[in-house]
């Protein structure tokens, strides 16, 4: 690798990190830790690394100088080894003296091996903070390699409060008080709710041709070419019956007769492998049945897109489910996990859309429920749940309906999405 490349990176990075103007999202990272920034493509794990580093410089902490930040998607690193990633190192320390530089990694999993780079950083005592956007980061494997010397933390496309401040709308305590910032976060729902939070296409004309754009690079490279599959019809045809399922709890089974019913031809372990590959680079997440056997729970599942645009991508007219879908980023969000689910759905007799079990909150999404049979169904899931379940709260999402039902003791609260969104939850 040659060394005045790398110089070269380093300094245009630096003029890079002069020039930025960011709106800040609510993320901490604490000063003597290290990070791992894992999440689908283009969430806003580079942002929120150019963030702390423009944070600290805006507090004193350091100077642009003091930053080491490589992006290894920069095709002129496109060959780099690992056993060469110690001149990164070499090149500040010629460029700088022998200061001890803040180090940024963005997208580093394109290096193979570099973890026993990052675990030596670590190790050195320098503070680091790496992205990527594979699960595989995570692995068993890899987490004794870095040996507890990194805290992972999963980044997701902007919230609907964020699509806001990043407007200028600011939500702050009491909102809905304030008649200017209600009817704002109204009008521009419908902007989020069809194209999602990733903020590289919040002010283009063309976002459905980005978000295209975006999803052939997810499928052809972080799964296609990652993983050596011939062909892509399949996998393809997979992300479309995803997107048409996806408020369905769908076994294994049915979704591998649905692609046979299309013509083609899957056998069951490529099937787990094609969806393990698409969960690995967060296109998508599933929840289990709360009530099902642990042998059901990872065969059965909802499965939902991470984004609200990617799934509106391959979808025509699909209001409902993307009210639902976007229901279920916002709880996993909210309810992140690593090994053991937090965020359910229930089936067995009723069904309930989500259940916390750790908050006692139950959900269903509804785009309207004017419909006195669809009302009554909804109703009655979590009437009855709560009878076994005794919840602390429960919510219908709607479109645009809101009211407040009351049913007994219990008490369900009938939100619109857009505003449910910009709500501290459970109340």
């Amino acid at each position: 690798m040659d060394k005045q490349v790398i110089k070269t990176i380093i300094g245009e990075k630096h003029q890079e990190l002069r020039d930025i103007c960011l709106v800040n999202r609510p993320q901490e990272f604490e000063d003597m830790m290290n990070y791992v920034l894992i999440g689908i493509r283009r969430a806003g794990k580079s942002y929120l690394m150019l963030q702390d580093i423009q944070q600290r410089i805006e507090k004193g902490e350091i100077s642009v100088e003091d930053c080491l930040y490589i992006r290894f998607e920069d095709e002129r690193l496109s060959d780099i080894k690992a056993t060469e990633l110690g001149l990164l190192l070499d090149c500040y320390k010629e460029l700088f003296g022998e200061k001890r530089p803040y180090i940024y990694l963005d997208e580093i999993q394109n290096v193979a091996g570099w973890e026993t780079f990052a675990r030596r950083l670590a190790d050195q005592k320098y503070r680091v903070m790496i992205t990527g956007s594979n699960a595989k980061m995570l692995s068993k494997e890899m987490s004794t390699t870095l040996g507890g010397r990194y805290i992972p933390r999963r980044i997701f496309p902007f919230s609907y409060a964020e699509y806001l401040k990043y407007h200028g709308i600011e939500v702050s305590e009491n909102w809905q008080f304030k008649p200017e910032v209600r009817i704002e976060a109204a009008r521009r729902f419908d902007d989020y709710f069809y194209f999602g939070g990733l903020s590289e296409m919040f002010p283009l004309k063309n976002k459905r041709e980005w978000i295209n754009g975006l999803y052939q690079k997810i499928i052809l490279g972080d799964i296609i070419a990652r993983h050596g599959i011939r062909g892509d019809r399949t996998i393809r045809l997979l992300g479309r019956k995803l997107a048409d399922n996806v408020m369905q709890a769908t076994a294994l089974t049915r979704l591998q007769h649905i692609i046979k019913s299309s013509g083609d031809n899957i056998s069951l372990p490529t099937l787990k492998d094609y969806l393990s590959y698409m969960e690995e680079c967060y296109l998508i997440f599933s929840i289990p049945n709360f009530v099902s056997p642990i042998t059901e729970q990872e065969t059965i599942k909802k499965r939902y897109f991470t984004d609200n645009g990617l799934l509106n991508n391959l979808l025509f007219k699909g209001e409902t489910k993307l009210l639902e879908n976007l229901c279920a980023i916002t709880l996993i969000n909210k309810y992140p996990s690593d090994d053991e689910p937090r965020v359910f759905y229930y089936n067995k007799n009723i069904e309930v859309d989500f259940y916390v079990p750790e908050d006692g909150l139950a959900l269903q999404a509804s785009f309207d429920i004017n419909d006195d049979a669809t009302r009554e169904r909804e109703v009655g899931a979590l009437v009855a749940l709560n009878k076994a379940f005794s919840l602390q709260s429960a919510y219908i999402i709607t479109r645009d309906q809101e009211e407040t039902i009351n049913v007994g003791s219990m008490t369900i609260h009938v939100i619109p999405i857009w505003k449910w969104l910009l709500m501290d939850f459970p109340a």
